[in-house]
C-alpha cells in the first residue's frame, strides 16, 4: 500500500503525518520539513480527516479522534496503543494501568517500551502517561511538548466543565 506524507504546522512545531488509503500510519513531531508536500488532490481521506481533527484539537474543539489508524507493530504493541486511546482527555494514566487494562499487569516495562514506540502521537495519547510518582516521564516529541499537551487538555477540560456548570 502506498504511503503519503504531509506536514501540519501546529502550535508545537511541524508535525509529519504519514498515511495510506487504510488510515494514518504516523503522526510525528519534526524539527524540519522532510520530503515534498502531497498534492491536495491525492491526499487520502484519512489524512484529510486527520488534518481537520488535529486543527480542531489544537483549537480546543476536539477531545477524541475518529480518523482510522493503520498501525504497524506487534500484536502486543497494538494492544497497548489501543489501550492508550481509553485514557480520557484531560486525564493521565500510568504504565501499570495500561498493563492491567490489557490483561497483563506484570508487563509494565513492556508497556513502557510499546508506549515509547507509539507512531501516532496526540491521537494515540501516549503523552497522557506519567510516572507513578506523578512526574512527567519521557516523550519522543520532547518533555516540553508533553507538558504543553497536558496543560492544553486540562485547560480545555476545565473550561468545558465550567460551561456545563453555568448551563445548569
Amino acid at each position: 500500500m502506498e504511503t503519503k506524507m504531509i506536514t501540519y504546522q501546529s502550535p508545537l512545531g511541524l508535525i509529519e503525518i504519514t498515511g495510506t488509503e487504510q488510515g494514518i500510519v504516523s503522526i510525528l513531531f519534526s524539527e524540519e520539513q522532510a520530503g515534498n508536500p502531497v498534492d491536495s488532490e491525492t491526499v487520502p481521506a484519512a489524512m484529510e480527516q486527520c488534518l481537520q481533527q488535529l486543527d480542531e484539537y489544537f483549537k480546543g474543539e476536539r477531545m477524541e479522534f475518529s480518523f482510522p489508524f493503520d498501525f504497524a507493530g506487534t500484536e502486543f504493541q497494538k494492544k497497548v496503543w489501543n489501550a492508550l486511546t481509553t485514557i480520557p482527555y484531560g486525564k493521565t494514566g500510568s504504565y501499570k494501568q495500561i498493563a492491567v487494562a490489557i490483561g497483563n499487569e506484570k508487563a509494565v516495562r513492556a508497556v513502557g517500551m510499546a508506549n515509547s514506540k507509539n507512531p501516532i502521537s496526540i491521537a494515540v495519547p501516549c503523552h497522557r502517561i506519567i510516572g507513578s510518582s506523578g512526574k512527567l516521564t519521557g516523550y519522543a516529541g520532547g518533555l516540553w511538548r508533553k507538558e504543553w499537551l497536558l496543560k492544553h487538555e486540562q485547560t480545555m477540560a476545565d473550561s468545558r466543565r465550567k460551561e456545563r456548570m453555568l448551563e445548569k
